[in-house]
């Protein structure tokens, strides 16, 4: 099984947001980004919108249903109640909690499940009731993927942050592979799907894909983007694709 990719948009849209202009196209770059094989695209709003604003997710989601019907579309977040009223309205295939605060640059740590049970029940309830997969953002433990399946959850996704930060430590990118390996694999035990993201690349893909080989999806922003700057967004999705190919 190949893992699924979907683009995360938020560094083109924080690129747009550098200036009052309509360009880079962000909804132009998602329809490249699928045109060239991504399975969909992922947005993670803000309440500051510094990036993704609230106006380009009905775009995108029209752009899915008009053009690419197959796609996917994930909106990822912390579930404060504008961001569910969004969630609502735009009806992602896949919600993807998030445990960020809102001055954080970036996601940068997964749920403690146990302390947020009572709150993130409800929410993970209501969002399948309206036919939205649920997904939650977790760090590397063999004890989380059961507590995600017994708080409804659907999937959980892997925060590989600390993976893709041993770019330069061979060593140490091993000793967090194998915490992603062993978190699958009790995800694998548990029932739940698994995906990931955050700091995954061309080069360091591969391993993750040989060491989780049941992976559902790879949620990929700033590498792929970076990536794209030498290759083009068509360029980097196929790359992308490549290294998932194993």
């Amino acid at each position: 099984m190949t893992a699924s990719l979907s683009v995360n948009l938020n560094a083109i849209a924080m690129l747009r947001n550098r200036r009052d202009l309509p360009w880079p196209n962000v909804i132009g770059i998602g329809r490249i980004a699928l045109a060239a094989g991504a399975s969909g695209l992922t947005v993670h709003p803000r309440p500051d919108e510094r990036h993704i604003r609230f106006a380009d997710l009905p775009e995108i989601r029209a752009l899915i249903d008009d053009e690419f019907p197959e796609a996917e579309f994930n909106i990822e977040g912390y579930p404060t109640s504008e961001f569910l009223e969004l969630v609502t309205r735009n009806e992602p295939e896949q919600v993807t909690l998030v445990p960020d605060d809102p001055a954080q640059s970036t996601s940068d740590h997964g749920w403690d499940l146990e302390r947020n049970a009572e709150f993130l029940t409800p929410i993970i309830r209501d969002l399948k009731n309206r036919g939205m997969r649920v997904s939650l953002f977790v760090d590397p433990d063999p004890e989380t993927p059961l507590a995600a399946k017994e708080l409804g959850a659907d999937r959980i996704e892997l925060y590989t942050g600390p993976y893709g930060s041993m770019y330069d430590d061979p060593n140490g990118a091993l000793i967090e592979l194998e915490k992603l390996g062993v978190t699958a694999s009790a995800a694998a035990k548990a029932g739940i799907a698994v995906n990931a993201g955050h700091d995954l690349t061309v080069a360091n893909l591969p391993a993750l894909v040989k060491k989780v080989p049941k992976l559902a999806e790879v949620s990929i922003g700033h590498g792929l983007t970076a990536d794209a700057l030498i290759h083009g967004m068509a360029g980097s999705v196929e790359r992308f694709l490549n290294a998932l190919k194993v």
